[in-house]
């Protein structure tokens, strides 16, 4: 007999079943204890102005919300600390891939806190990928001095795919941090193109980080790029590399002698460092501080803030418009029609446009 513990004979005996799976969850813990509270604008205001770390970050991830609910209370927020913001400096920092932009905010961050003491934030721009959308955000984990620093706030935000959207909450999470008492701002980007001239329409100097024996000494990545830059710096000068650095530097001055004199009537430097050993940090801090004071002198410091003001409030239209228009439900149902007759040439995509334009604006009569 298989189970002779079922023979009659031993019909007395109780055999229990076992023990089933045990779950890992205690059966007597109240969900409702751990549930987040649901913030008003006046909590995160009121969190942000006191400093708290935690209701700033949670107001960043209000601002980059794309649900339409969180979009009036995050407009909220910014408008009430507004009256809080303006009062820090910030600085752009770009260079190609590989150049040592973490490694040296890292370096530089610790130098500012150290010599110049007050509260450093980083907006970081991650790349996402166009596959998966997804982002390593890893900034933190490069930075490894910063991100344990008392009085640091590391902030990476993913690009997904939609670069201006990205910028415009860069700029509205410069708003939070400085009413939260960030005096300085780092803007890190995401490499070389548009994120760019997004980053340089918000920072009030902007700082490219260059490799020696890239090839391209002369043209400077992109003259755009180039002609942006209040000041270049040569990463990794150290061990065998330091004469290919001095030799990249001169060429990099005597580009820029080829470029019409920025707005500001500043020259920009270009000097040479090691983010890794941290050699030449000082000097560069040297170099954005004597700006700083130069363009606050000649009134340009002022003009520029202005003029970034000016640029966003267009930026912000166009992007209202352009949400407004594919969002529209007829401009949606019509956009397939409107397709298909491209895709099977019975019309141009310029007629097709302005087909869809024209309903676009009827509608709004």
């Amino acid at each position: 007999m298989e189970h002779p513990e079922n023979d009659e004979a031993y019909k007395g005996l109780a055999v229990n079943k076992g023990v089933g799976p045990v779950t890992t969850i205690n059966p007597y813990l109240q969900r409702k204890r751990f549930a987040r509270r649901k913030m008003s604008a006046a909590d995160y205001v009121e969190g942000i102005l006191k400093g708290d770390t935690s209701i700033l970050g949670q107001a960043v991830t209000l601002v980059e919300s794309t649900h339409p609910d969180h979009h009036a209370m995050a407009q909220e927020v910014i408008e009430k600390c507004l009256p809080y913001s303006g009062n820090s400096v910030r600085i752009g920092i770009s260079g190609v891939p590989g150049a040592g932009k973490s490694t040296s905010i890292d370096e530089f961050g610790i130098h500012v806190l150290k010599e110049h003491g007050g509260k450093l934030a980083v907006l970081a721009i991650d790349p996402s990928s166009e596959r998966s959308k997804g982002s390593i955000l890893g900034d933190k984990t490069r930075m490894e001095k910063l991100s344990v620093h008392p009085d640091s706030f590391i902030r990476p935000s993913p690009s997904a795919g939609s670069l201006g959207g990205v910028a415009r909450k860069t700029r509205e999470t410069i708003v939070l941090c400085e009413a939260a008492g960030y005096d300085k701002i780092f803007v890190e980007t995401v490499g070389v193109g548009q994120s760019e001239t997004a980053c340089h329409s918000m920072v009030d100097f902007f700082l490219l980080i260059q490799l020696a024996g890239t090839g391209d000494e002369l043209q400077g990545i992109k003259r755009g790029i180039m002609e942006m830059a209040d000041g270049i710096v040569i990463n990794k000068c150290d061990g065998n590399n330091v004469e290919k650095c001095q030799m990249a530097a001169t060429s990099f001055r005597n580009a820029l002698h080829f470029f019409p004199k920025p707005e500001s009537g500043w020259l920009p430097k270009v000097l040479t460092y090691s983010g890794f050993y941290g050699l030449g940090i000082k000097e560069i801090w040297d170099m954005v501080y004597e700006y700083f004071a130069f363009v606050k002198d000649n009134g340009y410091f002022a003009y520029r803030r202005n003029e970034q003001a000016k640029y966003w409030m267009y930026e912000t239209i166009n992007e209202q418009l352009r949400q407004s228009f594919y969002e529209n439900p007829t401009i949606v149902e019509r956009m397939t029609a409107e397709e298909r007759g491209v895709l099977d040439g019975k019309k141009t995509s310029f007629v097709a446009a302005k087909e869809l334009l024209d309903t676009y604006f009827a509608l709004l009569h």
